[in-house]
């Protein structure tokens, strides 16, 4: 009886923190068993055996962002070397659907943290700006998957994306988050700018399938 009630206290303050429902809960608690091998934490390694992520070009920058400790909100930098059940929900609650539910300031807010985990990916030294060479570098990875594309062409595209960031903002780098993780900051409006035609809502969120539970971000 007191283990039951415990358990429930506990599934209810993972409710409170992330916003998923005890059903959802449940279903990405088995998917976090099925990764991890009925561990009590998650690696790296644990991802190899992903195939959704196999092809991807970007696979290592997604499998790092489990790790990201400002995604994880334990600091302002680093990796962790493993993650347990309540880290990987923090995780995956920046892949939750917009709730019909939401108030408009609830639905940015939502928007905000989703594009606030895109920004670590790009922010690939946690320094809290991205370069225009970062930003070449994950369109050039992008490109590298598509078999249509060459090398030197995927490259040429890369440098036109990397001119038209700067082009939007003149300078070295693009300021995008203040020290206030709430407020986002941005010297010039550069990444608003450049992704304020992103469907974030659609292009990144989780979708509950039966025993299968897939996070999609593309």
């Amino acid at each position: 009886m007191g283990a039951a009630h415990s358990a429930s206290e506990e599934v209810r303050e993972l409710e409170g923190k992330t916003g998923f429902s005890s059903d959802q809960i449940e279903q990405l608690h088995r998917r976090f068993k099925q990764l991890s091998g009925d561990q009590p934490t998650i690696r790296k390694e644990n991802f190899n055996n992903v195939p959704d992520l196999e092809l991807n070009p970007i696979r290592s920058k997604i499998v790092r962002a489990f790790f990201d400790n400002r995604n994880l909100r334990k600091g302002s930098s680093g990796l962790a070397d493993e993650i347990n059940f309540e880290d990987f929900l923090t995780i995956m609650s920046y892949f939750r659907p917009i709730d019909t539910t939401m108030d408009e300031e609830q639905v940015q807010l939502c928007r905000k943290e989703k594009l606030r985990f895109l920004f670590h990916m790009y922010d690939s030294d946690s320094d809290g700006r991205i370069t225009l060479e970062e930003y070449r570098n994950v369109v050039e990875e992008l490109l590298s998957g598509n078999p249509h594309i060459e090398k030197e062409s995927a490259r040429s595209i890369a440098d036109g994306a990397m001119m038209e960031a700067a082009s939007v903002c003149v300078g070295q780098m693009v300021r995008a988050w203040g020290p206030c993780l709430h407020a986002p900051l941005s010297a010039c409006g550069a990444l608003p700018a450049i992704w304020q035609g992103i469907d974030i809502e659609t292009k990144m969120h989780v979708r509950f399938l039966n025993m299968e539970t897939i996070a999609l971000c593309h």
